[in-house]
């Protein structure tokens, strides 16, 4: 699900960077973003908690485990999601599905259902709210080819009544937990959904619904649409969220402030770089952040990141999980590609630890780096749909999902990246 961009800008001359006039750290574009101001933007309502700062760590397949959720909020993040887990997994004890879905003691715990049958939905949350999870996700927004042919994901508000069916059952369910959505802005130019999901949310008791602006034949090419945004927030009376493009903290108050969203849903701009959650609490805070670290700092950090891997997954797991990571870490730093090979085939922490030595720990982190896309394939796609899924949209039959304990666990796979 997740690969290395092989245009990324790499191993650019120390030097090649310089701040733009009067920041500390950033690119152009937010030469003249200025910190919040005192009081200009409030804590994240997610039922009875209040969320500050008003940033949530997007779900994201094969990233948002317990070891990476643990960095994130020790950098400051609102709000950490669990990737997303299946419905129908959980119920049937799948060990994956419950793994992925639990939490360090003392987490707040957020968790992504994915499922297109009301009754499993449901229960599942039912089950999470008896386990003590404090927020529930749900995700209509995943473009993925192997869920969308089966009706899920993206392809779930292209019919609001199910939709509906959906969210309806989760938060019955979840009684005084909060339940929320998370949307694509539809299929393609031509099949636009955003609307009716968020009227969807609103009147099936949704406390917020996240828009990753960007249809799914999109995937994660060219810029998001943040004037969907906008038009969301306009029409309705619960929070809406904002997602897509967020590389730097500056980012963040730019969207906030152009189109009136409650909070901000932060997905590839933090792969590698956990500490942006530091700067977005600083900048919501009203101070300029802190420089990124360097190497040396960055080296130290995956130490720790591959070490709770190892914990939470076994040794073989965790080191195997890790070699993504470390393409992402060490993207853009001058010399860095001599070594990734080398990171993407370890089979041991002591490797990682041996190649990250080889590059100076003073060095900087490269300003050219900051907007580079670290995983999530760019171009367009052509989304699959089940034969047919078009003929009504007012159908709010549950489409066919894995039933089998292969079926389930080929679904795993293909949503976890393998």
């Amino acid at each position: 699900m997740f690969e290395e961009t092989p245009q990324s800008p790499d191993d650019q001359p120390p030097g090649a960077d310089a701040a733009p006039t009067g920041r500390l750290f950033g690119a152009e574009v937010n030469r003249d973003v200025p910190p919040a101001a005192p009081g200009e933007f409030g804590p994240l309502a997610c039922g009875p908690h209040a969320i500050w700062p008003p940033v949530v760590l997007a779900p994201m397949a094969g990233v948002t485990n317990r070891a990476y959720r643990r960095l994130c909020n020790e950098y400051g993040a609102g709000i950490c999601t669990s990737e997303m887990i299946t419905a129908r997994g959980y119920r049937m004890g799948n060990a994956m599905s419950r793994l992925l879905a639990s939490g360090d003691e003392g987490e707040f715990r957020s968790v992504q259902v994915y499922g297109s049958d009301p009754l499993d939905v449901g229960e599942m949350v039912k089950s999470l709210v008896d386990d003590g999870v404090h927020h529930v996700d749900m995700n209509f927004g995943c473009p993925v080819p192997k869920v969308t042919r089966h009706g899920g994901g993206s392809a779930i508000p292209v019919k609001p009544r199910l939709l509906a069916r959906l969210v309806r059952a989760a938060v019955r369910s979840a009684g005084d937990v909060p339940v929320t959505i998370k949307v694509r802005k539809g299929i393609d130019d031509s099949l636009i959904t955003y609307r009716d999901s968020g009227e969807v949310a609103q009147e099936e008791g949704a406390r917020w619904i996240a828009l990753h602006a960007r249809t799914a034949a999109e995937l994660y090419s060219g810029e998001a649409d943040w004037c969907a945004i906008t038009d969301l927030k306009q029409r309705l009376s619960i929070p809406v969220l904002g997602n897509g493009d967020i590389w730097e903290s500056w980012d963040a108050l730019r969207m906030m402030r152009e189109t009136g969203c409650d909070g901000v849903v932060i997905g590839r701009g933090c792969l590698g770089r956990p500490w942006l959650f530091a700067e977005l609490r600083a900048v919501f805070e009203g101070r300029e952040p802190e420089a990124p670290p360097t190497f040396g700092e960055i080296a130290r950090v995956m130490d720790r990141h591959a070490t709770a891997l190892t914990e939470v997954f076994g040794e073989e797991t965790g080191v195997h999980q890790m070699r993504k990571w470390c393409a992402w870490y060490t993207k853009g730093f001058h010399g860095s590609a001599s070594i990734r090979g080398r990171l993407a085939r370890m089979d041991s922490l002591d490797e990682m630890r041996t190649a990250l030595a080889e590059i100076p720990e003073e060095t900087p982190f490269p300003l050219h780096a900051l907007r580079v896309n670290r995983a999530k394939r760019g171009g367009q796609q052509r989304v699959k749909l089940p034969e047919g899924y078009l003929d009504d949209r007012n159908d709010d039959t549950p489409p066919k999902s894995p039933h089998t304990p292969e079926e389930l666990a080929a679904w795993e796979k293909a949503l976890s990246g393998g």
